[in-house]
C-alpha cells in the first residue's frame, strides 16, 4: 500500500505540472514544472522525503532504462548526425570538460565553505 501511495504522489505532481503547463502563456516543460513543485513541497515541508523515498530511489536506480527510447530513436536520424559528427564530438568533448571543471569548482567551494563554517564553530 505504501508504494501505491508514493506512486500516487509522484503521478499527482506530474498531472498537476501538465495542467500548469497548459495554463502558462509561454512554453515551459511540464517535467521542469513538476521538479519545481516537488522541490517547493519538500522545502516548505508539505511533503516529507519519507513520503516518496522508496519510489524515488527505485526510479533513480533505473534511470538509464528511461533513456533507452531516446537512444534508440537517434538511429532514425543517423544520416543527419553523420554529416555533423566532427561538430558533435567537439561539443561532447567541450561540455564534458566544462562539466568536470564546474564540478571540481563546486566541490572546492563547498569544502571551503564547510571548513570556514567548521572553523567558526570551534572558535565561537
Amino acid at each position: 500500500m505504501k508504494i501505491i501511495y508514493q506512486i500516487g504522489i509522484i503521478f499527482s505532481l506530474c498531472w498537476v505540472s501538465q495542467i500548469v503547463e497548459a495554463l502558462l502563456p509561454i512554453d515551459f516543460p511540464a517535467s521542469v514544472i513538476g521538479m519545481i513543485l516537488l522541490f517547493a513541497l519538500l522545502v516548505f515541508r508539505v511533503l516529507k522525503v519519507e513520503h516518496i523515498r522508496e519510489k524515488s530511489d527505485f526510479l533513480l536506480a533505473n534511470m538509464a532504462f528511461f533513456f533507452v527510447p531516446a537512444g534508440v530513436s537517434i538511429i532514425n536520424y543517423f544520416d543527419v548526425l553523420k554529416s555533423s559528427v566532427v561538430q558533435l564530438l567537439l561539443i561532447c568533448l567541450f561540455t564534458t570538460v566544462l562539466t568536470f571543471v564546474a564540478t571540481a569548482g563546486s566541490i572546492r567551494l563547498t569544502l571551503k565553505l564547510m571548513n570556514r563554517r567548521k572553523g567558526g564553530q570551534e572558535n565561537g
